[in-house]
């Protein structure tokens, strides 16, 4: 079969290629978790009152009902800004780390060089959103407290300081870095067993839909994978944010361990699998569109060493 891929006016691994990669994950994710943003609004009052918001269907009525249809969509902004500047972060530098850590490392292995990526990228991607994410949840759970980003953040740097953007890093990090691992690695491996195993052919010797199907199926698997790992730090997140609790330890202690790894899980899962799905779907498309490789894999000098 004749290969699909156009030549590209972006050289691989060059700067114009890696802000490429940045804009296609700003523009996937912000726009993503922008669409998610009713059901986010649910898992984290489902986290901060499970009694009262204890069911999926129930939860969103009893959300519609008391505080009205603008409810389901508290936090829109947070959601759109904050996501977008961590997935162009986050994208990003993890197409960066992976081409400069195979370089130095070789023919290492390369699930090893998939989590030291995603950690890296993590790092600087949730430094972006953690203040987005902090104004956000108070906005989702306090609605007197202001109506979005424009009022909320000025308010929350009166009341909490600067310091208060950042108290939710930790756990933030606690829920995205472990994420970021499973995410990517799963997505690699599973874009390398897909083509080598089950299509049997080459990606640039695919069809463009070919390779965005097997870039939706490698996301779909490896975003199941991350919402079940980074579940209990994304509880612990509205926890500390609510101030239901003051510090990490303090929140476990008052959900429980099994509450922490069960607790909102299906509805992290709705969320989390078809969000993934589609920006891994948006993100390689916009690379398609450019003339770049879709995603997965190391760069060519390795995949040809080994």
């Amino acid at each position: 079969m004749k290969g699909v891929e156009r030549k590209s006016r972006v050289e691989q691994f060059s700067p114009q290629y890696y802000g490429i990669c940045a804009l296609g994950g700003m523009i996937s994710a912000g726009s993503t978790h922008f669409a998610s943003t009713p059901l986010d609004c649910l898992k984290v009052h489902m986290h901060v009152n499970p009694v009262k918001y204890n069911g999926f269907g129930s939860g969103l009525s009893t959300l519609y009902r008391e505080q009205g249809p603008f409810s389901l969509w508290r936090g829109w902004s947070g959601k759109l800004c904050g996501y977008g500047l961590q997935g162009g972060a986050k994208y990003g530098f993890y197409e960066y780390f992976k081409n400069t850590y195979s370089d130095v490392l070789g023919d290492s292995n390369k699930s090893f060089i998939y989590f030291i990526s995603s950690i890296s990228a993590q790092v600087i991607a949730d430094m972006a959103l953690c203040p987005f994410e902090a104004v956000k949840v108070r906005v989702q759970t306090q609605p007197s407290f202001a109506k979005g980003m424009l009022d909320g953040f000025p308010k929350f740097y009166a009341t909490e300081g600067f310091t208060g953007f950042y108290r939710g890093l930790l756990p933030l990090w606690g829920r995205n870095i472990p994420f970021s691992m499973i995410m990517f690695t799963t997505f690699e491996h599973s874009v390398d067993f897909i083509y080598r195993n089950i299509i049997q052919n080459k990606k640039e010797n695919c069809s463009r839909s070919q390779q965005l199907s097997v870039s939706c199926i490698a996301g779909f698997t490896a975003s199941t994978a991350g919402a079940v790992v980074s579940n209990p730090a994304d509880i612990i997140v509205s926890s500390l944010y609510k101030k239901n609790a003051g510090t990490i330890m303090q929140a476990v202690r008052n959900t429980g361990i099994v509450n922490l790894l069960t607790r909102s899980l299906p509805v992290r899962m709705t969320i989390i699998g078809p969000l993934v799905t589609t920006q891994w779907f948006l993100y390689d498309s916009i690379k398609l569109m450019i003339g770049l490789p879709t995603s997965g894999g190391l760069n060519k000098r390795l995949e040809e060493g080994n």
